[in-house]
């Protein structure tokens, strides 16, 4: 039965968290759905959610849904602002999307602290610095 299954595998779709803007005082930061794909992404559907331990209390945000009909291929759509002091959780991305009539599902999770200064990169399509995962 499981061999029937089509291979469903989500490739060349990253989840990245940006930094937008820089002042003495703040940061401005916010997540974007990437699609590497040279062919659009449809129905796309992600929940966002945070979780974890904070100052020795299991701390959780509120679940967040996010609904984008198209995201062209080499192109990126924004998710949402996020606020760095979500930093110390884990931030997760539960990703859904059509190809045709094939639908894919990944989840993304950015563990706490690995949106550092340590880890960025130069974000494909944004050209912007950030954390990334594929």
């Amino acid at each position: 039965m499981i061999k029937d299954l089509p291979d469903n595998t989500v490739q060349d779709i990253a989840i990245a968290v940006a930094l937008e803007r820089e002042s003495v005082e703040s940061k401005i930061w916010y997540v974007y759905l990437i699609n590497l794909k040279d062919e659009p992404i449809e129905n796309v559907l992600i929940t966002s959610k945070g979780y974890g331990e904070k100052n020795g209390e299991q701390v959780k945000t509120s679940v967040l849904r996010h609904m984008i009909p198209v995201v062209d291929g080499k192109n990126y759509k924004l998710i949402e602002p996020i606020d760095e002091q979500t930093f110390g959780l884990n931030n997760e991305y539960w990703l859904s999307y059509y190809i045709g009539t094939n639908i894919y599902d990944k989840k993304f999770i950015f563990l706490p602290e690995s949106i550092v200064e340590m880890n960025f990169i130069k974000l494909p399509v944004l050209n912007k610095p950030g954390v990334m995962i594929l």
